[in-house]
């Protein structure tokens, strides 16, 4: 049994396809299909169930493919102790983030890393809550930035600030009479959402009352037209007058659009809000590298974000 056995078969899991799974190890596929024959050979059971254009994991399959990720993730900690173990900051970190975070913490964080740790280049991804959850389990990240709740086995947290949300209206709207919105005065309007995967758009239909759908559903509207795959698109939306929207107040961007396009307003009482956190490994590691990602997030300047100390 080897390292590479165990990469092999983790990969076939992975792609249901031996073909696809030898392009990812970029081997050739008979090399690939006699390596997971000898080890199913050595260990007297089928792993796979083999038909003509399918892959199927049997039951028992399951958990030895389970195992071999575990003994891959435990073999790259042990590259990465030799490799980073006298410099924790003087090598590059892959770091995740959801998609409602990323392109607007980015640009301040890259910022405030590079004086902490020249180098230490980060490896950036965008992507959804669950891909980043996989991926992180996996070892393809090191760390990633996501929204709570998030628990997952084996992982760390650390909430690093807490975001309000606002309201993005058209600045011609009837609203801007007002300094700030309740939840009923948006209620009333066409809200645009972003799809489904993201997990900001399933926290502002909390915070919204159910009869937000009914009503953009009883005029007619279909949620699909209400709904976009990114803020940006969104506030491209608000702006052009299609509608109001709410936002995690970094990406409202006052900045990015004239007055006479957009306004942002506050809510009324207690203003709905996310908590960003930091989540990472156990086994990682680099702690230095996750102390130093976190000081510099925190030393970011994003506006209107309460930061959480220890």
């Amino acid at each position: 049994m080897t390292l590479n056995e165990l990469k092999y078969i983790v990969a076939v899991a992975r792609a249901r396809h031996f073909g696809k799974a030898a392009e990812a190890c970029f081997i050739s596929q008979p090399t690939l299909s006699v390596a997971v024959r000898k080890l199913e050979n050595e260990l007297g059971v089928e792993l796979f169930e083999r038909r003509q254009g399918e892959v199927t994991v049997t039951p028992v399959g399951e958990q030895v493919v389970a195992q071999a990720q575990r003994v891959l993730e435990e073999a790259g900690v042990i590259r990465e102790i030799v490799e980073h173990g006298r410099d924790q900051l003087a090598a590059p970190l892959r770091l995740g983030a959801i998609y409602t975070i990323g392109p607007y913490l980015f640009p301040h964080l890259i910022t405030e890393l590079a004086e902490r740790a020249p180098q230490m280049p980060l490896i950036i991804e965008e992507n959804y809550t669950h891909v980043l959850s996989e991926k992180l389990k996996q070892g393809e990240v090191d760390a990633i930035l996501i929204s709570l709740p998030f628990e997952e086995h084996g992982i760390l947290t650390l909430p690093l600030y807490e975001e309000s949300f606002v309201a993005l209206i058209p600045s011609s709207h009837p609203l801007n009479a007002k300094e700030q919105l309740s939840m009923e005065d948006i209620s009333r309007e066409k809200v645009l959402l972003l799809g489904s995967g993201h997990c900001f758009r399933d926290q502002v239909l909390e915070v919204c009352p159910d009869y937000i759908r009914k009503r953009n559903m009883a005029e007619g509207t279909t949620v699909a037209d209400l709904e976009s795959s990114s803020l940006e698109t969104i506030r491209y939306m608000v702006a052009s007058g299609m509608g109001v929207t709410i936002l995690p107040c970094s990406a409202a961007g006052a900045d990015r659009f004239s007055e006479r396009l957009v306004s942002i307003k506050r809510f009324e009482d207690v203003s709905p809000s996310r908590i960003v956190a930091l989540a990472w490994r156990k086994s990682f590691p680099r702690p230095q590298a996750i102390d130093v990602l976190r000081e510099a997030v925190l030393a970011s300047k994003l506006s209107c974000i309460k930061r959480l100390e220890k």
